[in-house]
């Protein structure tokens, strides 16, 4: 899976949008703390040491630390699909939990597979950052339905002490192969932003590397983006909103391919969209970027629009749109991310996904310098995660109002990463109520 894998189901989209994702209490099989040791070096573990050979759950000493295993066991038969002697095998709704602490955590991947001719089950990766007490649900649900091992990626961005853990959760008895855990230091994974549009954070940890193609660093002069050449789309647009962005240029409407596009991936069409029944929807507002012509012409590149149901684009999302400008009228500035999330189905012959959801993320600041210090635990947060479809042309934004933790719990995004931590572990699990 990639760090674009997105809601398989709209009803578990809805779930998470109206519940959120957090567990509280122990890890799931009753295991307590037992070891914090902050580690500030990348975690590999493959299962070649240590020994477990029953199902029951208990602590195994492994070779980057003590792992709980719940419903779960080290194999090493000829139907265990791994890379060395050994990997995990794990059944019913078992766990593979640490109980220890790394110092910090930038990105997870995890290799799985079926366990020899077993069905298809799916998992899920939670993190704690709290010593086991909670856990937050990391990225999408993965479906384990191949005979070889695949690798699934997972973005943390998280600076202070985290462990993860493995949840099978669904597929009964089938039982599932996990091999090759590894988990990148964030040392430096966030470093000063070289664009005001990253100051608060760079969401994925994406980069300008054309061997990172679907999460790929583009920054313009007018916004940031992750872009993914695999879904013909960003992942997420940030831009800073001001009144010095806004001014009297007119609307340009020259909708065009993104030319600084690494060579050899396919360019969106300003055409591409035609018959569809989708509207070209801007990630950062054509009406965001006023002050010249060249600034309000950048929002119409293609890298810049997902496909949005009219009734979403022309509805409550253009509704809130308006909204973030008159809060520069009455003497803000803005940082807003925004992006689509979930597949229903393609336009553009398969080159561009459609998403199921459209989501945003607006922080909120009086006037002012030094903007990351003046984000407080009082900072108001807005988080709208709406439906792209029709029939909502007249609803209120308002009332797709939900957390920056949910948002973050279904993308594996890590918002705000700039923020201190305790300051997002407040702001980030508030409704706003305004």
């Amino acid at each position: 899976m990639s760090i674009v894998s997105r809601r398989l189901l709209s009803c578990i989209a809805v779930l998470v949008l109206c519940f959120g994702a957090m567990h509280l209490g122990v890890p799931t099989g009753g295991v307590a703390n037992t070891v914090v040791s902050a580690q500030a070096q990348t975690l590999t573990e493959g299962f070649e040491s240590g020994s477990k050979t029953s199902y029951t759950s208990a602590n195994v000493t492994l070779g980057s630390g003590v792992w709980n295993m719940n419903d779960a066991l080290i194999g090493n038969l000829s139907t265990d699909r791994r890379t060395g002697a050994a990997s995990a095998r794990i059944r019913n709704t078992g766990t593979v939990s640490m109980v220890f602490d790394l110092a910090g955590a930038g990105t997870v991947t995890i290799q799985h597979a079926v366990f020899g001719t077993d069905g298809s089950s799916s998992w899920e990766l939670w993190f704690s950052v709290d010593g086991g007490a909670a856990y937050s649900k990391l990225g999408a649900t993965i479906n384990t339905a191949s005979t070889s091992l695949q690798t699934a990626t997972f973005i943390v961005n998280v600076s202070n002490p985290v462990r993860i853990q493995i949840r099978k959760v669904s597929g009964g008895a089938n039982r599932i192969n996990l091999d090759n855990i590894s988990i990148s230091d964030d040392q430096g994974a966030n470093p000063p932003p070289d664009s005001e549009h990253l100051t608060l954070g760079n969401p994925s940890n994406a980069i300008a590397d054309v061997n990172n193609p679907l999460n790929f660093l583009m920054i313009k002069d007018q916004y940031a983006m992750s872009y993914n050449r695999d879904r013909g789309e960003p992942n997420w647009v940030s831009w800073h909103l001001s009144a010095n962005w806004l001014g009297s240029a007119p609307r340009q409407n020259d909708f065009r391919a993104d030319t600084t596009l690494p060579a050899g991936w396919y360019r969106v069409l300003a055409t591409d969209y035609s018959g569809s029944g989708f509207d070209r929807g801007h990630m950062c507002p054509s009406a965001d970027r006023t002050i010249t012509i060249t600034d309000n012409s950048a929002t119409f590149l293609m890298s810049n629009m997902i496909p949005q149901a009219p009734d979403n684009n022309q509805g409550p999302w253009a509704d809130l749109e308006n909204y973030c400008r008159s809060l520069i009228s009455l003497g803000n500035e803005l940082y807003i991310i925004s992006g689509g999330d979930g597949s229903n189905g393609t336009v553009a012959n398969g080159h561009v996904a459609v998403p199921t959801f459209t989501w945003k993320v607006i922080v909120v600041l009086p006037e002012g310098s030094n903007d990351v210090a003046r984000v407080s635990t009082s900072t108001r947060v807005i988080a709208i995660d709406m439906p792209n479809t029709q029939g909502i042309r007249n609803n209120d934004w308002r009332q797709y109002r939900t957390t920056v933790h949910a948002i973050e719990s279904f993308t594996g995004f890590n918002f705000l990463s700039s923020v201190p931590t305790s300051v997002q572990n407040v702001i980030e699990n508030v409704v706003d109520n305004q």
